[in-house]
């Protein structure tokens, strides 16, 4: 198991600590009467890419939201390296959603106001917004509104964003699922390099071509239950359970 505090270099060359292993106990999540996670029992040790995969409706983007702190479990609980999910751990990740969301604002400043909230300033906080824009390949459009960019560049845009925090975790919740195929292979390629610098990366994707490109462990859901956790070599060439056999030959999962 990894040391909770290993140290890797952050996207400036920066020292972060890394909070593995990610601990789900009896985790579960109801919405509106129905329960929409049921119960997981999982353990992250990874420091690589974890891919969550599943039919529509698994849960998949509820369990996202859950590990990032942004809504609340109805039961169970989650922890860090050994710690409960607090604000200071939630400081410390990023996430990318499935639609661009951006502000009506340049490309640079959109990277800068999210510096700002996190209290970067002055010099380091130039050289955040430069060097994100650069591993993004968006530095000719800095000054560009950020909302004409093509959906592939607002995506690359989002993902710069989060980036230029340093967080030792980055979530992503389908973030090429309406990009072109060049476009999907842009941002797959920033989150390979994320990795190689110390960067956890959760992603969820349907998308069986991107999971067997970039996962090195896959959690498949159904019904809101993690029924099958894996290193990927063997999620894709023997899976355990049926419904993942069904679903990775295409088949109607029920």
């Amino acid at each position: 198991m990894l040391d909770p505090v290993a140290k890797l270099q952050g996207i400036g060359g920066r020292t972060v600590g890394l909070p593995l292993p990610i601990e789900l106990k009896r985790l579960t999540f109801e919405r509106g009467g129905k329960r929409v996670i049921d119960g997981i029992d999982l353990v992250i040790d990874s420091n690589r890419v974890t891919v969550i995969m599943g039919p529509n409706g698994a849960g998949k983007s509820v369990l996202l939201r859950l590990l990032h702190g942004l809504i609340a479990p109805t039961a169970g609980r989650i922890m860090w390296a050994g710690r409960p999910l607090d604000p200071a751990l939630t400081r410390r990740q990023a996430m990318v959603f499935q639609r661009p969301v951006l502000l009506r604002r340049s490309v640079a400043a959109n990277v800068s106001h999210a510096l700002g909230l996190r209290g970067i300033k002055g010099p380091e906080r130039s050289q955040r917004v430069a060097e994100a824009l650069r591993l993004a390949g968006l530095e000719e459009h800095a000054a560009t509104p950020a909302r004409v960019l093509s959906g592939g560049e607002q995506q690359r845009l989002c993902l710069a964003r989060a980036l230029s925090l340093e967080p030792n975790v980055l979530f992503l919740d389908e973030p090429t699922s309406s990009l072109d195929p060049a476009s999907a292979l842009l941002i797959e390629r920033l989150l390979l390099d994320a990795q190689r610098r110390g960067i956890k990366v959760i992603l969820v994707t349907h998308d069986v071509g991107q999971a067997q490109r970039l996962a090195d462990d896959v959690v498949f859901l159904m019904h809101g239950r993690a029924i099958e956790h894996q290193n990927a070599e063997s999620f894709f060439t023997n899976p355990l359970n049926e419904s993942t056999r069904a679903y990775l030959r295409g088949g109607l999962v029920l």
